[in-house]
């Protein structure tokens, strides 16, 4: 009989198309994937680094794990795995735990899968990982995340990455094609590209520090790939999204128009304490720039709170400066010390109070742009792509630039486009519709 496997996810988009393509090895050598909450011989949790609260939820985790099936293997893999191998391997019930390299060969780790009595790692030291592997997710839901680039040369003094992923390193354009074709070949309607900062793509594509092609370069060349209905971009850097780029998504019919630009903080001292490489001034021409020629475009921004040295003064200068620009939605961080950052031994330490009544603060105002975002598109004609998922006799999906909108359940409507008008907003946030012409299958 098939030995079975399950998968635990935490952290960002890039996670889950390398724990998609971790997956797909498995389903090679004959393994039989089930849900996380089915039991399995051996369970796969890749981690995430970011935040402490990632760090607490895997024990938590493993803990579910384990009252499924006390028997079952249990694998650690990601960024924690990478930054503190031996921390995980210490948590009661984990069998192994593999680094930013060995977690894509993790199958070669796997023997008769007994329980061991401790942890084994197996963790390179992080000036190994220099090369590139490939991955995108397929099968999980009606949108593929595909991995373009992977690690980070910037040092953001908060920041772990560099530390659990390496040097800033792309995939070749062409491999980039084949794995975008193979993706549209399964009838997915969308492609979201993702990396540690996509806006570098190229560095390090033929194996050596220089750009073998540009962020825009990319762009430009997966627009021309034939099936793919929607293209977007998540997460990219202010500094390194150009306004050559702007206007090709403003043009494309691929590259629908939502931008997600982390900020992080709206004060230019903050901004150089974390060493970012932009001031605000230069976000500001981005937003502005990305509303001039597409004004229906959605922008999400990412905004740490507490950082050492934001006083109450910055912060409100921060939340102002939000406020007062043309944005969406916010992703609010709460500040947390992470080991071996520079931001970690700076001094003026916002209390973890002060903290959560800021993170609360930025959180309302989303809700407040994400709403008035919501009700400057009613009465507009967008295209819907629906999910997969029946949420309480509803069917939920994405327009184009990032309405999320709500319909009775109609399994016909899974993963299919539809030309629908923007009608009102409902009391929970989502936004109702009316079909503009007859359902397309």
């Amino acid at each position: 009989m098939d030995k079975k496997v399950a998968f635990y996810t935490l952290g960002c988009k890039l996670n889950f198309s390398e724990t998609s393509t971790i997956a797909r090895d498995f389903s090679s050598e004959g393994f039989e994937r089930v849900d996380f909450k089915e039991k399995a011989d051996i369970y796969v949790i890749n981690t995430c680094s970011v935040t402490e609260n990632a760090d607490k939820r895997f024990k938590s985790i493993v803990k579910q794990a384990q009252k499924v099936n006390p028997e079952a293997f249990v694998a650690a893999v990601g960024c924690y795995a990478q930054l503190k191998p031996q921390e995980l391997a210490d948590v009661d019930g984990v069998d192994l735990v593999l680094g930013a390299t060995e977690k894509f060969k993790i199958t070669d780790y796997l023997n008769d899968l007994s329980k061991n009595d401790m942890g084994e790692v197996h963790s390179c030291e992080i000036e190994d990982a220099n090369f590139y592997v490939g991955s995108y997710s397929i099968g999980d839901r009606t949108r593929a995340f595909l991995k373009v680039q992977d690690g980070c040369d910037y040092k953001c003094t908060y920041c772990t990455i560099p530390l659990a992923r390496g040097v800033s390193r792309s995939d070749t354009l062409e491999n980039v094609l084949e794995n975008a074709r193979a993706i549209s070949a399964k009838n997915i309607k969308e492609i979201v590209l993702t990396g540690v900062n996509i806006g570098d793509y190229g560095k390090g594509e033929f194996g050596n520090k220089k750009h073998g092609h540009t962020f825009y370069e990319l762009v430009k060349a997966l627009d021309k790939v034939e099936g793919i209905e929607r293209l977007r971009i998540s997460s990219i850097e202010p500094n390194l999204l150009k306004n050559e780029t702007i206007e090709f998504v403003s043009k494309s019919k691929a590259f629908v128009p939502h931008f997600h630009i982390p900020l992080q903080s709206g004060n230019n001292e903050i901004l150089k304490l974390m060493r970012r490489r932009y001031m605000k001034e230069l976000y500001v021409e981005r937003v502005s720039r990305i509303k001039e020629v597409m004004p229906h475009a959605c922008i999400g921004v990412d905004v740490i709170v507490g950082f050492p040295g934001e006083t109450d003064d910055l912060f409100l200068e921060t939340y102002n400066f939000l406020n007062e620009l043309e944005i969406s939605y916010l992703h609010v961080f709460t500040y947390s010390e992470r080991d071996h950052t520079v931001a970690a031994s700076l001094e003026g330490v916002v209390s973890k109070k002060v903290r959560a009544k800021r993170s609360k603060m930025l959180r309302g105002l989303s809700v407040k742009k994400r709403r008035a975002f919501y009700e400057s598109q009613i009465g507009s004609s967008r295209t819907v792509l629906f999910e997969g998922e029946n949420k309480e006799g509803y069917i939920q999906g994405f327009t184009e630039n990032y309405v999320k909108v709500k319909s009775p359940w109609n399994p016909e409507l899974v993963n299919t486009l539809q030309t629908v008008e923007l009608t009102d907003i409902d009391d929970d946030g989502l936004v109702r519709f009316e079909f503009v012409s007859e359902l397309v299958r």
